[in-house]
């Protein structure tokens, strides 16, 4: 369904895929199935997102943005595409970010360009992304940091030791080099 109040100028928008009042998505952008585009938000015409996204309100997706399968990106979350933007001036290239599928970034987030947030990783509400995010990590605050490690589901691993995590089915989990890897 799209709203008759969404502008809307893509041709590559999956079924089952929801647009609100008030969206603007441009001509190159693509979107697979099942998403939910909130009202009040912008697509760019460089922008890919995979099935089951939802995009909340006052979201704005600039060129060079990625969105894999079953992302959730909160409300008012930012990204930015431009290391050095200046008015009228514009890069040759935009830089380049990437979602991993089942990652979630939470309401007010701003996420630098040129980063990749891994899979099922969870980014907190109003933190600041500037570097990579490693898989199944939960980070918070400016610039964010990682507090936690998550299981699919979204919940937290359980630590059994410094280095040492276990996940709620029952498989355990290290911590090398800012990575956790299943043992």
């Amino acid at each position: 369904m799209i709203h008759q109040l969404a502008d809307v100028q893509t041709q590559h928008i999956g079924p089952d895929t929801t647009v609100w009042q008030f969206s603007i998505i441009l001509e190159g952008a693509q979107i697979g199935n099942h998403c939910n585009i909130n009202c009040h938000t912008f697509i760019e015409n460089k922008v890919t997102i995979g099935n089951y996204v939802t995009v909340k309100s006052g979201v704005y997706l600039w060129d060079g943005l990625q969105v894999e399968d079953n992302v959730f990106i909160g409300p008012n979350a930012t990204f930015t595409n431009d290391k050095r933007p200046r008015s009228k001036q514009y890069p040759s290239t935009f830089q380049k970010t990437i979602i991993r599928h089942h990652a979630s970034i939470g309401a007010g987030a701003t996420v630098l360009g040129g980063v990749t947030i891994g899979e099922y990783a969870i980014v907190g509400a109003n933190s600041l992304v500037t570097k990579d995010i490693p898989p199944r990590s939960l980070v918070l605050g400016q610039p964010a940091r990682i507090v936690g490690w998550i299981n699919e589901d979204g919940s937290p691993m359980e630590s059994l030791d410094v280095d040492l995590f276990q996940d709620n089915q029952g498989n355990t989990w290290k911590l090398i080099d800012s990575q956790i890897k299943r043992l």
